[in-house]
């Protein structure tokens, strides 16, 4: 009987005999399916992050911020730099030959989620071409605040996550209570977790005189070069541009990489215990098997089949288990909204999450099943009978 006939008959024969250890195959299975489902359901958070940081990097922008600032929150520009920031070449104009620039200003502001707690929301200021630089902003309910006055928009992830911030509703501010007029989309990036509002009566309302960045749409794809070298030029405005697509991803990458890291070492802990639970049950299944697996080898079945035989029954019931805790990471989280920080995006299960899951899975089940089908494959024949 050649090898592959020979590891087909053992392992069928070994599948069939499954249900008489269902116990000790379903703890194999659990063990499996909780490890891989709070790996994928913790890495679905660095997916979604990225794809929210992803969506809000537009290569078209720039962002100008202080010279020392790394992030938006650090930095910090006079009024009196302005005049020169926005007509610096490289910067894109309007059919009127204004520059498509935008000075912002951003802050927190305490909210109340829909649920329970309370959490930071961003707090961002536009000036008059905030939506000539930001064109994928669209009112989806209600109207745009009106340049001077104290009115809000939201964006409507926001809106969804917490309450109290429904078109109609009014926020109180330091210098009195503030309507809600709008709400917005923008294509699902990061700008749809804020509130919008005008930057001058912002700043003026929380006693701020310096704006914390330029936003502004870029004249072409090699106009950055010259902004820069022009902002450079002028060490008197203390500023440097940098592509909001790279801004974006220099910011989000320890973000990303805490929630990977988590998923990984809190995922290796219950793979570690998957793993020994599969050694476990896979030995004792050996061991309940020493007059069948001996019966097999005097019949002239090899050792090869009997350990292929096992680590079939390893890999079968791992995949088992990865494919149910993949399936509830995916009906619990993917889509769910989640807050961290300041930022709103959405949970998801990807088809690289299905396949990182299922290749940890295997890669447990190998090392699961080999020294059980080691032990297998050499037990002695003639001491085995005797046992009978």
């Amino acid at each position: 009987m050649n090898l592959l006939r020979q590891i087909a008959s053992v392992t069928g024969l070994n599948l069939k005999n499954l249900p008489s250890r269902m116990g000790s195959s379903l703890v194999v299975v659990a063990g499996m399916g909780a490890a891989i489902g709070v790996l994928v359901s913790i890495l679905s958070l660095a997916v979604g992050f990225a794809e929210l940081q992803r969506r809000t990097g537009d290569p078209g922008r720039a962002i100008i911020l202080s010279q020392t600032a790394d992030t938006e929150g650090m930095s910090a520009m006079p009024r009196t730099v302005l005049g020169d920031i926005v007509a610096a070449p490289g910067i894109g104009r309007d059919a009127d030959g204004a520059s498509l620039a935008d000075p912002e200003y951003v802050n927190i502001f305490l909210v109340s989620k829909r649920t329970e707690g309370n959490t930071l929301l961003t707090l961002r200021g536009m000036g008059r071409k905030g939506l000539a630089v930001r064109p994928e902003l669209k009112i989806v309910a209600g109207r745009m605040f009106r340049p001077g006055a104290r009115e809000l928009i939201i964006g409507i992830a926001s809106q969804r996550e917490f309450a109290g911030l429904d078109v109609g509703d009014k926020i109180l501010m330091q210098d009195g209570q503030w309507p809600i007029v709008g709400s917005f989309t923008t294509d699902g990036d990061v700008l749809e977790g804020q509130m919008i509002g005008d930057a001058p009566t912002l700043m003026s309302a929380a006693k701020r005189n310096n704006f914390n960045s330029v936003i502004v749409r870029l004249a072409g794809p090699n106009a950055l070069q010259s902004l820069q070298r022009a902002l450079a030029a002028n060490p008197r405005l203390g500023v440097r541009a940098e592509r909001q697509s790279d801004y974006t991803e220099r910011t989000s990458q320890d973000t990303a990489a805490f929630f990977v890291a988590v998923a990984y070492a809190v995922g290796g802990i219950m793979a570690l215990g998957a793993l020994f639970g599969a050694l476990n049950t896979l030995y004792s299944a050996v061991g309940a098997r020493t007059q069948e697996i001996a019966t097999l080898r005097a019949l002239g079945f090899g050792g090869t089949a009997v350990a292929v035989s096992v680590i079939a029954e390893s890999v079968l019931l791992a995949l088992a288990g990865a494919v149910i805790g993949i399936g509830l990471a995916w009906a619990l989280f993917h889509g769910q909204r989640y807050a961290f920080g300041e930022m709103l995006f959405h949970l998801s299960v990807s088809l690289r999450l299905v396949s990182i899951g299922l290749g940890w899975a295997l890669a447990i089940a190998l090392l699961g099943g080999t020294l059980p089908a080691i032990r297998a494959a050499r037990l002695p024949v003639v001491d085995a009978l005797r046992t009978v």
